[in-house]
């Protein structure tokens, strides 16, 4: 969906995942809403599933160009890197769990670039986010409908589930998404990359 000048979207800056991680996720996925059909999850589908790493949220496409600069320009300091997927995790926790996630472990090169895309957006007027970045996958989200009782079972539900190592990404951009919340669902589209460049300047991982 192409932007007006004036127009005010929802947007963030996300890593995407390979398509190998996907497919194994999008067969977690498959299985584990086999087994919670009872409860009112709302499902992440595969091929949204990012590792986010801003959420923007409200932002004037004027400042597009802008915030396309900065991602050029932070992203070429940093070296390609992987990061591996596992384990299932839940927030607030596990046992209040309201958004079922999938673990993220990467080097510490993927922190700093995280904590400098804060820090330049933040620049611009979009506040940081108030908890520290927990890296993850979002699989599923329990519907504002749910009631305590379905907290319960999901967090009964995620104490049997034993999830292991899943898959690893390489990353060797970074992106720019608009989101439109539709009532089937949110549609994300790619408005910018910016490429990872390994260079002398590049940071140690």
């Amino acid at each position: 969906m192409a932007a007006r000048s004036d127009e005010i979207i929802r947007a963030f800056i996300a890593i995407d995942l390979s398509p190998e991680l996907q497919q194994v996720l999008a067969r977690l996925s498959r299985e584990l809403q086999a087994r919670l059909s009872h409860l009112p999850l709302r499902w992440v589908p595969p091929e949204n599933i990012h590792l986010t790493l801003k959420f923007l949220g409200d932002i004037s496409t004027r400042n597009l160009r802008l915030i396309q600069e900065l991602m050029a320009r932070e992203a070429a300091l940093y070296p390609p890197f992987e990061f591996s997927a596992g384990t299932l995790g839940a927030f607030p926790s596990m046992r209040h769990p309201r958004v079922l996630w999938v673990g993220v472990e990467g080097p510490k090169v993927l922190f700093q670039l995280q904590e400098s895309l804060e820090k330049l957006m933040a620049r611009l007027g979009y506040p940081p986010d108030s908890k520290p970045f927990a890296p993850h996958l979002t699989l599923a989200r329990m519907a504002r409908t749910a009631r305590g009782e379905d907290i319960r079972a999901l967090a009964h539900a995620l104490r049997q589930e034993k999830v292991g190592y899943l898959g690893s990404t390489r990353v060797e951009a970074i992106h720019l998404y608009r989101s439109d919340l539709r009532p089937s669902g949110a549609v994300y589209t790619r408005l910018f990359t910016a490429p990872l460049q390994p260079s002398e300047s590049a940071l140690v991982v």
